[in-house]
């Protein structure tokens, strides 16, 4: 049966064109033939982080857990889900002694901990660094108070990780099946060097596949099995092509020649085949929003000047005429539904939803205010900075239009740069507005509230951000190999 999925990748929902089971020439030879909507920049997790990139690895590399067809953690390098001991404050895992890497070497505990100190450097280009606070010294090692070799992670023999916390983290096993925390050969490491990563044949894998055919710079790439893979009879196909399509309507007309097994589609597409007997609705627990640079002698510096842009931009027309794509309006990071507030019941979006989401007069007022008080003259000259996307360059437009109308003085420039050329614009700061999405950690809500208090400060203290929209609910995704 052909399927078509929608994905809402711009925000909340996601509309997919899938085919499974069909007699196309991609079955035949037992593969299936997938899209992705940007580039593939690297397979270092702990260089980059974006979802082409995890994927790909997903598929390809294998970390302690897994997670299951409900969305909990399941056995994956490790032999079984641990229980922490010392009040919550340690796990140890054993490791499948039958676990190999794709050039045969085994899979160790050193593996892991070699993996995570380079990840949790505060040197690494990831920016997921953060995501290892919570365990000992993670904190002060991304600080560059302490070397990554103080990182509660040991190697207590060939088999057994041990890891220790600072606090209980009962959200620490759900973590676990995330890329950030794959582990990385050291045989690769040492004999590629700075190579690692930046092409498929510069790493080793130890999941059911091996990624083929990247250059490092080409739009796609195959996942073939990986002989040295401990189970065997999970894998269920032979390969899995990877193709780059950025534009919804190319993407569906490849799908109808049968060039494709899966399609993303957004905005007019979307809005056309509604009625498709191949269209899946599909929701993501993600929130696309603006990064705002709040650097000194940035256009954007001042507050008032912030909170004008966030209220020119009508969420609702955004998500309903642009979007297209059952995308919901957001006015906080948190998507709604995703979790309540187990103090108050309430949903956590509803409850943290500001009292203005879209009021142009205010927002006048406000960078009229802003304005003179960050001693700008004349035209205010700003870039927004996306992907090259066709619905990211559509939103893009959207903000331009909604800025430049409404706030007088304002000029906005589009700029959609590759994935490569967005990603140097964020690390060099050139930008005055960044089109992001981040999609959630699909936890339960008491996790999640601790997730929150613990985590999310850590990361927001030094950022300022304006959410565009979201999605509602978790729906499981059938998983193609295993």
């Amino acid at each position: 049966m052909k399927k078509l999925l929608l994905s809402l990748m711009v925000g909340a929902s996601t509309v997919l064109l899938a085919a499974c089971g069909t007699k196309t020439s991609s079955s035949k030879r037992n593969s299936v033939s997938l899209v992705q909507t940007s580039e593939l920049l690297s397979l270092d997790t702990s260089e980059h982080a974006d979802f082409t990139t995890w994927n790909t690895l997903e598929n390809s590399m294998e970390g302690l857990y897994r997670a299951n067809k409900a969305n909990e953690p399941a056995p994956a390098s490790a032999t079984s889900v641990v229980k922490p001991t010392d009040h919550g404050l340690t796990y140890t895992f054993h490791l499948r002694k039958n676990a190999k890497w794709s050039n045969g070497d085994p899979l160790t505990a050193q593996d892991f901990v070699t993996a995570w100190r380079r990840s949790v450097s505060p040197t690494t280009k990831s920016g997921y660094n953060y995501i290892f606070s919570g365990i000992k010294n993670a904190d002060a090692i991304t600080a560059s108070k302490k070397s990554p070799k103080t990182l509660g992670a040991y190697a207590l023999n060939k088999h057994t990780l041990q890891v220790k916390l600072e606090h209980p983290m009962p959200y620490f096993d759900k973590m676990m099946v995330l890329p950030a925390f794959f582990p990385e050969n050291p045989t690769a490491l040492k004999k590629f060097g700075s190579k690692y990563g930046t092409q498929s044949k510069y790493l080793y894998y130890n999941g059911p596949f091996k990624v083929t055919g990247w250059n490092g710079t080409n739009d796609s790439w195959t996942l073939k099995r990986n002989n040295h893979y401990y189970d065997q009879k999970a894998i269920h196909l032979d390969e899995l092509k990877y193709s780059v399509v950025k534009d919804a309507n190319t993407a569906h007309e490849l799908f109808d020649q049968k060039k494709l097994d899966d399609a993303t589609i957004t905005g007019v597409t979307a809005k056309g085949l509604q009625q498709n007997k191949d269209l899946i609705h599909e929701r993501k627990a993600g929130t696309y929003y603006l990064r705002l640079n709040v650097r000194n002698g940035k256009p954007l510096a001042t507050q008032k000047m912030r909170q004008a842009i966030s209220l020119v931009l009508n969420r609702k027309q955004l998500t309903k005429d642009v979007l297209a794509d059952g995308s919901q309006p957001a006015y906080t990071y948190t998507a709604p539904d995703l979790a309540k507030d187990p103090t108050t019941g309430k949903d956590f979006a509803t409850e943290t939803k500001p009292s203005d989401t879209y009021n142009v007069a205010k927002a006048k007022q406000l960078w009229t205010e802003g304005v003179k008080e960050s001693g700008q003259k004349g035209t205010v000259k700003m870039a927004i900075v996306g992907d090259d996307q066709t619905i990211t360059k559509n939103v893009a437009q959207f903000v331009q239009a909604s800025v430049k109308k409404s706030l007088p003085g304002a000029d906005l420039t589009v700029r959609s740069l590759p994935a490569k050329g967005q990603q140097s614009a964020e690390l060099n700061g050139d930008f005055d507005m960044e089109q992001i999405f981040g999609l959630r950690i699909l936890l339960t809500q008491s996790v999640l509230w601790e997730f929150f208090k613990a985590v999310i400060p850590k990361i927001m203290g030094s950022i300022r951000m304006l959410t565009l929209i979201s999605s509602t609910k978790k729906q499981k995704v059938p998983t193609l190999l295993m």
